[in-house]
């Protein structure tokens, strides 16, 4: 016991080491947040893209006489192609490479010319990492709902972009919930690796102290710990989520 409590007191009392901790836990939370609202937009933006490509089946505009309307027609067309394939390669290219990586080249590639704040960094690496797995996530909720419910909306005097906003992607949100939850835990996760760019995130926190003390298992377990605890926390929050969904389905 005495052990435990002298080793408790080198690895966080002792020169207030605890505050690497406490520390790197901000730095975690806020990367997270902010990685978690770029990745949403991003994915909900591409899902409705690559959804859009398959669901409607745009076609190539057949000649018409008034010119003016057959070229905007066309150039709404082949932009909207563009798009597609931009919104395909960005999925090929995140999917396809190791997070560690892209957080690597963001840093030292992108922005190797340029002084700038490295949570921005992470956050812009995650976020976009994120934004692509969100995608899909999103794209098969969506692709789930019968295309009836298009129908519907379009019989209700809605266009396409509000029968998506009003009636498409509620529905395929209740259905994505629990995976979307699971990619945010996912994220938080991930942001472990920000040390690599030489950010002091919540694992960066616990080797410092362990490089300090020489003891690796209390530093170690308690930032496990602490992650354990939010990913604990952000379960239960979808969990409840879910269930007041469900009820008011009734």
């Amino acid at each position: 016991m005495q052990n435990f409590l002298d080793q408790f007191y080198l690895n966080f009392i002792k020169d207030d080491r605890w505050k690497y901790l406490t520390d790197g836990l901000k730095t975690t939370l806020l990367i997270t947040f902010f990685a978690v609202i770029l990745g949403l937009v991003l994915g909900f933006l591409v899902a409705i893209v690559r959804s859009s490509a398959v669901k409607s089946g745009i076609k190539k505009p057949a000649k018409i006489k008034e010119k003016g309307v057959y070229f905007r027609k066309l150039l709404g067309y082949y932009l909207f192609k563009l798009v597609d394939f931009i919104c395909q390669l960005y999925l090929t290219v995140i999917r396809g490479t190791p997070t560690m990586i892209q957080l690597l080249i963001m840093y030292y590639v992108i922005f190797g010319s340029v002084t700038i704040d490295k949570r921005v960094v992470a956050i812009l690496a995650f976020g976009i990492n994120s934004g692509a797995y969100v995608a899909e996530i999103v794209r098969s909720g969506i692709m789930a709902i019968d295309i009836g419910q298009f129908e519907a909306g379009r019989s209700l005097g809605f266009g396409y972009p509000a029968t998506m906003w009003h009636i498409i992607l509620p529905q395929a949100l209740k259905n994505v919930l629990p995976a979307l939850g699971n990619e945010i835990i996912v994220l938080l996760k991930e942001t472990s690796i920000s040390g690599y760019i030489a950010l002091t995130d919540l694992t960066h926190g616990g080797n410092v102290i362990r490089s300090q003390t020489y003891s690796a298992f209390m530093p170690l377990i308690a930032v496990a710990v602490i992650y354990l605890a939010i990913v604990s926390l952000l379960a239960a929050g979808v969990s409840k989520l879910e269930r007041r969904l469900r009820t008011n389905e009734r």
